[in-house]
């Protein structure tokens, strides 16, 4: 297991090269100029090649890469070039809002997705699993820009609960959890659905019941933990969605967060802080499932790494 946890992290390099590569590129190949937006409506073209120069963006392209990538490989992430100032520390704050808006979410949805889950597989074919299934087809459905508008009517507007904006104390992250919990509550309960049925169809879970023990009992004990594997993939990848989906619900509700400064800094051109943020979602995603697989080896102590 320590071997392969130290060769996924030596992974993680040429994958973050990867996402560079592509990201700048892509970049460049964006309508319009960095120098341009940073010399303003009125400058001349003698001021706007100079802020080119400066910047080093004269350059071929390639070369404009490698600095690039030297820089990072150094630690230097370089400085934005809409305020100059250091990109980690233009990044941080704002990555920390969006870790914070991803945990609640995923804190407060996977675990009624869950509950769902398990009780539409329990009542299979039943009233209570077609309304469970409905309320996972709509959460699913629904995107999460429409359905934070109306939870900005509803709970800020009308009934006044609830900042409709902002990241000014522990009410300004409801709506937005909220809205990204959807989602991941209906993709965790169609899910867990689905395990546990596959699950409960095993002869150890027929044996479990056929001793007398109560269907809480084997749901625990027995059909939960094996029934996780496939859940906990889901799971997983949906926290790496949570963070990179964040970008539409942080502009609904105007939260400060990295997704939302991405945006913001493409529109600019201000393109170390798109890097590195780029690369930063990355790593997180890449990390979240280095995490999932070693929990693998928890739940089945069958599975080995070679």
């Amino acid at each position: 297991m320590i071997i392969y946890i130290i060769r996924r992290c030596l992974m993680l390099f040429p994958i973050l090269i990867g996402i560079t590569f592509i990201s700048f590129f892509i970049l460049q190949l964006a309508p319009g100029d960095a120098a341009s937006m940073m010399a303003g409506l009125d400058a001349t073209k003698e001021s706007i090649e100079a802020i080119r120069i400066e910047l080093g963006l004269d350059r071929p392209i390639i070369v404009q890469y490698g600095i690039f990538l030297k820089n990072v490989l150094t630690g230097d992430l370089g400085q934005s070039l809409q305020t100059q100032n250091d990109v980690v520390a233009e990044i941080m704050p704002r990555f920390i809002n969006t870790i914070k808006l991803a945990i609640a979410s995923m804190v407060l949805g996977f675990p009624i997705g869950l509950i769902m889950g398990a009780m539409a597989a329990l009542r299979q074919n039943s009233m209570v699993d077609y309304v469970m299934m409905g309320c996972v087809l709509f959460g699913i459905s629904v995107p999460i820009f429409w359905s934070g508008l109306i939870y900005v009517v509803i709970f800020s507007v009308y009934l006044g609960w609830f900042p409709s904006g902002g990241a000014e104390g522990f009410s300004s992250i409801v709506l937005p959890a909220v809205t990204m919990a959807g989602p991941a509550a209906a993709m965790t309960a169609r899910m867990a659905r689905s395990s546990l049925l596959e699950v409960f169809r095993q002869d150890y879970i027929k044996t479990a019941r056929a001793k007398g023990l109560k269907e809480s009992k084997v749901l625990r004990s027995h059909a939960l933990k094996n029934a996780m594997i496939p859940t906990l993939t889901i799971i997983g990848i949906q926290f790496g969605y949570l963070l990179g989906g964040a970008v539409l619900v942080e502009t609904v509700f105007t939260w400060p967060g990295l997704g939302r400064l991405i945006i913001e800094s493409i529109s600019a051109r201000d393109y170390p802080v798109v890097q590195a943020g780029v690369m930063l979602f990355a790593f997180c995603f890449v990390l979240v499932n280095l995490t999932v697989d070693i929990l693998y080896v928890y739940l089945d102590p069958r599975i080995t790494y070679e």
